[in-house]
C-alpha cells in the first residue's frame, strides 16, 4: 500500500465517523440511537465520535510521524468493537429497527465499521514501524 491510499484511508476513517453520525443521528437528533445504549451512545459519546473523526484526518497527512498516536486509534477501535460485540450480544436490534431505522442502521453497521478502521489503523501501525526499521 502506498502513502496515499493510507492519507485516504485515513481520511475515509474520519468522515465514516463524522457523516456516520451525523446521518444516522440526524445531526444528534435522533434520540432513539443514545437511548438504546445511553452509557457507549450519549449525545456526547456521539459528538466525541466525530471528534475523533477531526482527529484521524488531521493526521492524514502526517500519520508517518505519530505511529503511537495510530497505536491508540486501534485501542479506541478496539474499544467500540467489543461494546458493539456486547451491546449486539444482548441486545435485540428488530426492537432498535422498529423503533427507527436510522438507529437501527446505526447499532448494525458500527462495529463492523470500527472493526476494518482497527484493521486498516494496525496496518499501518505496522507498516510505519516496518519502514523505519529498514531505515534504520
Amino acid at each position: 500500500m502506498n502513502r496515499n491510499a493510507i492519507r485516504i484511508g485515513f481520511i475515509l476513517a474520519g468522515l465514516a465517523n463524522i457523516l456516520g453520525v451525523s446521518i444516522l443521528s440526524r445531526l444528534l437528533t435522533n434520540e432513539v440511537i443514545p437511548q438504546t445504549d445511553p452509557i457507549v451512545m450519549s449525545q456526547f459519546g456521539l459528538l466525541m465520535i466525530m471528534v475523533w473523526g477531526l482527529v484521524f484526518i488531521s493526521v492524514s497527512n502526517s500519520f508517518e510521524k505519530v505511529r503511537w498516536l495510530v497505536g491508540v486509534f486501534i485501542i479506541e477501535k478496539l474499544v467500540y468493537v467489543l461494546a458493539w460485540l456486547r451491546w449486539i450480544s444482548n441486545n435485540d436490534l428488530s426492537a432498535v429497527y422498529e423503533k427507527d431505522a436510522m438507529a437501527g442502521i446505526f447499532y448494525t453497521i458500527y462495529g463492523l465499521n470500527d472493526l476494518i478502521f482497527l484493521i486498516f489503523f494496525a496496518f499501518v501501525f505496522f507498516w510505519i514501524g516496518s519502514k523505519s526499521q529498514a531505515e534504520k
